[in-house]
């Protein structure tokens, strides 16, 4: 945890985004696939969806969903963000994306108008009750039968271990409440969401990949990574 508290004015007045994760706007790295086809793998949606990427940072799912579906729109309360992902827009543009400035708490965005929203490496961006806010604001936003897709660290993986220690990786001071399986899990059914998917995703390094798939479900410091597909009840 960190003792000052990392909210707006971090991102914006940091080099958060043109510092050691500015790597992340290449979306052609092994990395950024890793993710994509990851987070895809939680739930692909269908091409009549509106899809709301939360926490969208460099606009990495955004892009990745934009020639799948009907609508994407990716919100960040980061004005770095969201400059970022304008520039990349003019220089690639999508008709049917669109970059908002605004708090996933309270977005102003109208309720039960998606099918699909991603929160993908954002929850553990999050203090407990602003993930209190952004869960039940996601609910409000979809549709009944809408689904949420979420993807985050695994706090306990031996990688996370050493780097929250600062051994041989450096700590990442946004990190600031990663979420267990069950957190997520009871935060979901509290906000009224029924649980569909939840399971640990091994990570992109080659030979790791292969030790943590065989070893994750007996060795909890082999769970890489947290998914969870939940859904709205269709009322």
């Amino acid at each position: 945890m960190s003792e000052t508290r990392i909210d707006k004015d971090y991102y914006d007045s940091s080099d958060y985004f043109e510092g050691k994760a500015a790597h992340l706007l290449d979306s052609n790295s092994r990395f950024q696939r890793y993710r994509v086809s990851r987070v895809t793998e939680i739930y692909h949606p269908r091409r009549e969806d509106r899809v709301i990427d939360i926490g969208c940072g460099w606009g990495t799912f955004s892009f990745a969903l934009a020639d799948e579906v009907a609508e994407v729109v990716g919100v960040d309360f980061s004005e770095k963000s969201v400059e970022i992902c304008n520039q990349r827009l003019t220089e690639n543009p999508k008709q049917n994306l669109r970059f908002l400035c605004t708090n996933a708490s309270s977005t102003g965005l109208e309720s039960g108008t998606f099918d699909l929203a991603i929160a993908a490496d954002i929850f553990e961006h999050l203090y407990p009750v602003d993930s209190e806010k952004v869960t039940s604001e996601v609910y409000r936003l979809l549709k009944p039968g809408g689904h949420f897709s979420i993807w985050t660290p695994h706090r306990g993986h031996v990688l996370e271990i050493l780097k929250n220690r600062n051994i041989l990786l450096k700590r990442d001071p946004s990190h600031v409440d990663y979420k267990s399986m069950a957190v997520l899990k009871k935060l979901l059914i509290e906000a009224g969401f029924q649980i569909e998917r939840a399971y640990f995703v091994e990570s992109h390094i080659p030979g790791l990949r292969t030790i943590e798939r065989l070893g994750q479900r007996f060795f909890p410091p082999l769970r890489r990574r947290i998914a969870i597909l939940a859904q709205k009840p269709d009322l």
